[in-house]
């Protein structure tokens, strides 16, 4: 069964620990802090959006971030999401349930079960500010993502992938990140929730450290392929973690989606 399992503490050397660990190490200590302001700085001046970001609480007690229903049973994606669709994928929408759900298989979301790409399906994160590149590292599946900085074009010679290609740049102490040039064999959200995308999916977030504890972050997401239009997704505010690194959480796949099959309904 696919099962997403934390590991102990002292098994954290994994890609995801050791990509932070190496820009962190290459950079040293650069924050600064301006005078009267609570928002840490880089060395440029820039906020610094480094830490590991949650939504509090216990990340593993029940009821935390929701859960997969049982039996076939679809969950709901958020209804200002589907109410875009297009009518051609209404009715494909119908034919889908949980059994369906790409991450049965160990497959990343698109955007992330809570609405947080930077968590995937999870509910903690870590970012790694640089001058240069911005990583948003995920718990889930060794996530991670690499954004430029300096505002620079989307790359024309890389596949399109699950994360898809993301660039960034600043305005103001505001960064923002476009990402784009996703394979469509995902979903948007876990937990069979149905909301497949087209190739067309495009990204835009912005993400703001507003004071020492707290990240806000606005996106907007466009997919022409599916959707009548823009959907503007609900502010999330995270707060910084009381711990400074994340831990992984390894995906062990099996044929999770024949299980869900071979539940007969209101057996659960």
């Amino acid at each position: 069964m696919n099962r997403l399992l934390r590991s102990a503490p002292k098994a954290r050397a994994t890609s995801v620990s050791a990509i932070a660990c190496f820009a962190l190490c290459a950079l040293g200590s650069a924050a600064a802090q301006s005078s009267g302001d609570s928002v840490p700085r880089m060395a440029d001046g820039k906020p610094d959006l480094s830490g590991v970001w949650w939504g509090g609480g216990d990340v593993g007690g029940p009821g935390f971030g929701g859960g997969r229903r049982p039996g076939g049973q679809q969950g709901a994606p958020p209804p200002s999401f589907t109410s875009l669709y297009k009518p051609e994928a209404q009715e494909r929408a119908k034919s889908l349930s949980d059994k369906h759900d790409p991450t049965l298989r160990c497959t990343p979301t698109a955007f992330g079960t809570l609405n947080v790409r930077l968590w995937d399906v999870g509910a903690v994160g870590q970012i790694v500010a640089t001058p240069k590149f911005v990583l948003l590292l995920s718990e889930t599946y060794h996530g991670y993502q690499i954004v430029p900085t300096d505002g620079r074009p989307h790359r024309d010679t890389v596949p399109p992938s699950w994360r898809g290609d993301a660039v960034g740049h600043w305005e103001g102490d505001t960064f923002v990140v476009e990402t784009k040039n996703f394979t469509d064999d995902t979903w948007m959200w876990a937990e069979g929730r149905v909301s497949f995308h087209s190739d067309q999916l495009r990204i835009v977030e912005r993400y703001r450290r507003v004071d020492a504890e707290t990240l806000v972050i606005d996106a907007t997401v466009y997919d022409p392929g599916v959707l009548t239009g823009p959907w503007t997704v609900p502010t999330q505010t995270l707060k910084l973690a009381p711990f400074d690194q994340i831990m992984p959480l390894n995906c062990v796949g099996a044929e999770t989606a024949d299980l869900i099959e071979a539940v007969p309904p209101g057996a659960q």
